[in-house]
């Protein structure tokens, strides 16, 4: 396997892609020849020529649209959003068009062969509008796969799997791992299964569950529970949605608590809709009630980005409550 950071993976597995199906397209803003804002799609062009990775005008309503009409008429596409903050114009397209397409025709005819790529997420000192997680919006719409990744394997697996997927997938990928997360990741294809969360630590006191850049905070606040004799089982969400419950579930019984972080604010995250659903499941398990760690019900602030942040400390702070209780 190669070292490769989480952009070289996203570009081995857009490679890979076009290389096996040729009726696949990239698109978007700036990802021709320039390879994207932040060189996801380096080389493409070059390798599969301007008919399928091409630069579109600055309308984030006209890329889904257009991603749209062409996966209806059959083709696979990628489609970016140069940054998840930038979503909303394409909003309408993508939960009234993309998500309904298939329900809406009778299964006639789809868009399964879509997949939006789009960087969230802060740490980069981007400011309101380079650092919002927009992620929940998405997971309220039947016909939408959402899916976010760890790390560099994570990231080419689910990609490739998302790509191939035939429903519809918001790909949310977390900037500030882009270059941070390096690691071994296999050169040829191969796909991780959606749908699915994974456990990356066994624990027997409580469960922490995350996803995307989160799930390192996740492991260096088990590391500090673990000093305090703390027994973390941590677990990876991977795909929000459908959003892998039993998993989950199992892990709660065993564990008697949870603790949910996200980067998203408070009020409104997909956080509050694992805890109604793990409450129902696990009531007579549960030790303490289920926490939730995350971003603050604000506009993201730059100057105070580290105050805004759910980081290890936060976390480590909160799983000690939830042991106490």
């Amino acid at each position: 396997m190669a070292e490769m950071n989480m952009l070289h993976a996203i570009n081995s597995a857009l490679r890979i892609a076009m290389e096996k199906d040729s009726t696949m397209t990239v698109f978007g803003e700036d990802v021709g020849h320039f390879g994207g804002v932040f060189r996801a799609t380096s080389g493409l062009q070059d390798t599969f020529g301007r008919a399928r990775c091409f630069n579109t005008p600055l309308t984030e309503q006209g890329i889904a649209g257009f991603a749209n009409g062409l996966a209806s008429n059959g083709m696979t596409v990628v489609a970016e959003i140069q940054f998840a903050d930038y979503i909303f114009p394409a909003f309408d397209q993508i939960v009234n068009e993309s998500a309904k397409f298939r329900y809406r025709s009778g299964n006639e005819f789809n868009v399964g062969g879509l997949t939006f790529r789009t960087p969230y997420g802060g740490g980069i000192a981007g400011g309101h509008y380079h650092s919002q997680s927009p992620e929940a919006y998405f997971t309220g719409t039947p016909g939408l796969k959402v899916v976010v990744p760890r790390n560099a394997y994570q990231a080419k697996g689910l990609l490739l799997a998302s790509i191939r997927d035939p429903n519809p997938v918001v790909f949310f990928e977390p900037k500030r791992l882009y270059r941070a997360s390096v690691g071994e990741v296999p050169e040829g294809d191969y796909e991780i299964e959606l749908g699915k969360a994974e456990v990356i630590q066994q624990g027997k006191d409580i469960t922490l569950l995350g996803w995307g850049a989160q799930m390192e905070i996740l492991e260096k606040a088990a590391e500090m529970a673990a000093a305090e004799g703390i027994s973390c089982e941590v677990i990876d969400l991977r795909t929000l949605s459908p959003w892998d419950v039993d998993t989950v579930a199992e892990s709660v019984k065993k564990t008697g608590r949870l603790l949910i972080n996200h980067e998203a604010p408070l009020t409104g995250g997909f956080a509050g809709e694992i805890a109604a659903t793990i409450q129902e499941e696990c009531f007579l398990y549960l030790e303490s009630p289920i926490a939730r760690v995350c971003g603050l019900d604000t506009p993201y602030p730059l100057i105070h980005e580290k105050e805004y942040m759910p980081d290890a400390l936060k976390t480590f702070e909160a799983i000690k409550a939830c042991v106490a209780f």
